[in-house]
């Protein structure tokens, strides 16, 4: 039994198609808002409009996809099941309206991928299966349980009625926002991409496509080259950490879409950060992709009305709180000074009083008298302090040295070492 897409799985829906599966979908994902990001405007020059894809059910844009292509299964391969293979967010979503729709759900999901979504697509009812480290290696995987126990592939980029399924965002794009000059785009395996370069540039053929990777899985911008991406490390955007970008995706580049760029995993980072405190919304690293290119290259967007997909919040609250308080640091909110006084007593209560009079916080505080190089009458005294800005913290550090302290700074992370 084939188990695998039909061959016309792959090719290039239509504007047709795409707004078939907007009629499809409507009252079952939420027609997320296309909102003007003043702060966001302000921090990168361009007159920026965030799509909040993360208000989904599941958190994240791969519902519109997932259901288009459960919807169109017979009978017989809904009683039988599907299984696909995902990071996270397809992953959620088929096994979400898998379970409303009545269909048994198997999903493939590589070792690496963070807990929460594991946990959730667990929650949603399905059969979970951690294998390899990469999606490929997941989708290998998958391939193998599918052919072995009959289930229909619900493949996350490279199929037609997927890819349908997420163009209806470029639909609403467009129709909430008829000026926008740009639209940037995460890509990932490129399912996104496709279906919304097709139906942005449908109604709006001088709109500029722009695909955001990031640096570490590099796959579209080499699949257009013609050459072997070169992908691997731990990236923050696992959703769109894939080595293999779907056909469908290569094809809708060639034609449709202006241009695929990089960016580091401190952009993704800034990202992350700036969608937390100055839009008040969570975005998982993939999510970020298309505001770290801001980041990476203001001057391209600088003036332009530019619309920023956030696909997905699904991140994993540790790794979003190491996350502000890196952000923190590197704004000198957060510093670390280490200073050498006489082991006497009130040492400690002088220090805070110095700080606290300055409108310093005292966030940790560690004293060492044994190391070998303390003076045996000296100790050493790491103070980790919460400042307004790079400026208030000079201002702590000068009046401490003005009262005789030796003090030095040292990063937050040697601060406790």
């Amino acid at each position: 039994m084939n188990t695998h897409a039909p061959a016309d799985a792959f090719a290039l829906p239509s504007l047709a198609d795409i707004r078939a599966a907007a009629d499809l979908i409507r009252g079952q994902v939420i027609r997320t808002p296309l909102l003007p990001a003043a702060q966001l405007s302000r921090l990168t020059g361009a007159k920026v409009f965030v799509k909040y894809e993360n208000l989904q059910a599941t958190g994240a844009f791969k519902e519109r996809g997932a259901i288009v292509k459960l919807m169109s299964l017979d009978a017989t391969q809904r009683a039988r099941g599907v299984i696909a293979m995902s990071a996270g967010n397809h992953a959620q979503a088929v096994a979400f309206h898998g379970a409303r729709l009545g269909v048994p759900v198997v999903i493939v999901m590589p070792e690496p991928t963070p807990y929460v979504k594991v946990a959730a697509t667990r929650g949603y009812g399905a059969r979970v299966v951690l294998a390899g480290e990469t999606v490929a290696e997941a989708q290998i995987e998958a391939e193998r349980i599918a052919a072995a126990e009959g289930f229909t592939w619900i493949h996350p980029y490279d199929d037609t009625r997927v890819v349908a399924g997420q163009g209806t965002i470029g639909l609403e794009m467009i129709e909430d926002a008829p000026d926008l000059d740009t639209i940037v785009c995460p890509v990932g395996g490129g399912g996104l991409l496709s279906g919304l370069a097709i139906a942005a540039k449908a109604l709006k053929p001088s709109v500029e496509i722009i695909g955001v990777e990031t640096e570490l899985y590099p796959s579209l911008v080499a699949a257009l080259k013609g050459t072997t991406a070169e992908c691997g490390g731990n990236t923050l955007a696992e959703g769109i950490a894939v080595k293999n970008v779907g056909r469908i995706a290569v094809a809708a580049a060639r034609t449709l879409v202006d241009d695929v760029v990089t960016v580091p995993e401190s952009a993704i980072e800034r990202a992350i950060n700036a969608f937390l405190t100055l839009q008040k919304t969570t975005a998982e690293g993939a999510g970020a992709a298309g505001l770290a290119a801001l980041f990476t290259d203001p001057e391209r967007y600088r003036g332009r009305r530019v619309g920023l997909v956030l696909t997905g919040g699904n991140v994993d609250a540790r790794i979003l709180a190491a996350i502000v308080v890196r952000e923190l640091t590197r704004e000198e909110r957060i510093v670390s000074i280490r200073i050498r006084v006489p082991d006497r007593p009130r040492m400690l209560a002088d220090l805070a009083g110095i700080i606290g009079d300055l409108g310093g916080n005292i966030l940790d505080v560690s004293h060492r008298r044994f190391f070998l190089d303390v003076h045996a009458k000296g100790a050493l005294v790491d103070i980790t302090v919460e400042t307004r800005d790079a400026d208030h913290a000079g201002e702590i550090v000068s009046a401490l040295k003005s009262r005789g302290f030796s003090v030095v700074r040292v990063p937050v992370a040697e601060a406790r070492l």
